[in-house]
């Protein structure tokens, strides 16, 4: 029996790679490496990726710190983006930057968080 329980706990990963979202009365498995970006709107916020989108009942500080080991950064109070998606960075004369991601999404770079980018771009 003890040989049958060592077992079985290997095939049991300690760490998924994979998040849980509760979504629409369902929980969802989602890839982080999949999310592109992570909008704050309201008391939710909105899960961005190539196939579509998740909204769920969540803070964006709280995705933003369940994201943060994936590569995602904050670049506005209620924006977090994948490092890996950003197409491009933009400096406008006004001098805010603006973030380019897959399917013509546009985000503004806030003063608060410009230090994120200029991490990542560093990076």
């Amino acid at each position: 029996m003890a040989g049958l329980a060592q077992s079985h706990s290997v095939l049991i990963p300690r760490e998924s790679p994979r998040i849980p979202i509760k979504t629409r009365g369902r929980i969802l498995f989602i890839d982080p490496q999949e999310v592109i970006a992570v909008e704050a709107e309201r008391n939710y916020v909105v899960l961005h990726q190539r196939a579509g989108t998740h909204i769920m009942r969540e803070s964006i500080s709280r995705m933003a710190e369940r994201l943060e080991p994936y590569g995602f950064i904050r670049i506005h109070r209620s924006v977090v983006v994948n490092a890996s998606y950003v197409e491009d960075v933009r400096r406008w004369p006004s001098g805010e930057y603006i973030v380019k991601v897959p399917g013509g999404r546009e985000y503004t770079v806030t003063r608060t968080f410009r230090r994120n980018l200029k991490l990542m771009v560093h990076s």
